[in-house]
């Protein structure tokens, strides 16, 4: 919203049920155009009044169930809300004459790594019903493009941090140990499983960009780092920004058993041991670059949470 807002936009319409975004990532905005509509993606009569009413001509459709584990316990809820709910996103802007759509998908279209880092030619063998409707949703999206001529981009994040982001990766729960709690990380398994982080401002840019580029259109594209670090790199790199003396914590719980030493979090079933996407094409068609260096990233979200230490009292998503 934000940058929609500073970028000059007639209005900005926000179309979300918050059940598990929240209100408190919007107050900070003090801006007659910014309008709040409760509602689920899933009433398409609601959503179609709205894109009317208000005329909308973009969409940044980031509506989903992200919650990984919901989609392994509730694969029901996870297609309703990934798939049909973005059929009804693609339906009401082609209906309307929307003139841009931009859909948030995920890497974890693409399950392990045969290679890294994954580009967008990788085998799509996602490991969880969330990255199968993710890739269901992308296909219709493309689909759309192709047959109706909707003017539709895809985006394949990597691992999206930076303030008010939500609680419940392993980063978060790594900087909420060490610098709320004061107690040591707790990494699962060796630690040398590695993943692609990428600073939220930097991939808001990319969706600025895909807006100013024609050529965007009927496009996928990776946004990343297009580096990886160890989760274990990770858990020292924050232990060492602290200035605390702690002592990592190893654990190897089973697939879906909670930690000894930090029980109410659970490990992941169908871990990925690599994740690290390339970046090359959205380099080369839109000349989009990430520009937040790691540690500048981490300093900010650790600047917001300490300003903000109750936003994280809630109980892990995945």
């Amino acid at each position: 919203m934000d940058e929609y807002l500073q970028n000059n936009a007639g209005k900005v319409v926000v179309f979300d049920d918050f059940s598990t975004g929240t209100m408190e990532n919007l107050t900070h905005i003090h801006d007659d155009r910014l309008k709040i509509v409760n509602a689920s993606i899933l009433d398409r009569k609601k959503l179609d009044e709205v894109i009317r009413k208000e005329q909308i001509r973009i969409i940044d459709h980031q509506a989903a169930e992200l919650e990984v584990y919901t989609g392994i316990r509730n694969t029901e809820k996870d297609a309703s809300i990934n798939i049909f709910g973005t059929l009804n996103v693609l339906e009401t802007a082609l209906k309307n004459k929307v003139e841009k759509v931009l859909f948030a998908s995920s890497g974890a279209v693409y399950g392990e790594a045969h290679y890294l880092p994954m580009d967008e030619n990788h085998p799509l063998e996602p490991h969880w019903p969330y990255g199968v409707s993710k890739l269901c949703a992308e296909r219709y999206c493309i689909q759309f493009y192709k047959l109706f001529g909707l003017d539709v981009t895809v985006f394949r994040y990597s691992i999206v941090f930076g303030p008010r982001e939500w609680f419940g990766r392993v980063l978060t729960m790594f900087i909420k140990r060490i610098f709320l709690e004061h107690k040591p990380p707790v990494i699962f398994g060796d630690g040398k499983q590695l993943r692609d982080y990428v600073y939220v401002r930097d991939l808001v840019q990319a969706h600025m960009l895909a807006i100013e580029k024609e050529k965007s259109a009927g496009q996928v594209f990776n946004v990343s780092s297009g580096k990886g670090i160890s989760v274990e790199d990770l858990a020292r790199k924050l232990v060492k920004l602290s200035g605390k003396s702690l002592e990592i914590i190893f654990d190897n719980p089973e697939e879906g058993k909670a930690s000894k030493y930090q029980p109410e979090r659970v490990r992941l079933k169908g871990e990925l041991r690599n994740f690290v996407l390339d970046n090359e094409k959205i380099r080369k068609f839109l000349g989009w670059e990430p520009k937040t260096s790691f540690k500048e990233g981490i300093l900010k979200e650790i600047e917001w949470i300490l300003e903000n230490p109750n936003r994280w009292k809630v109980k892990p998503r995945v």
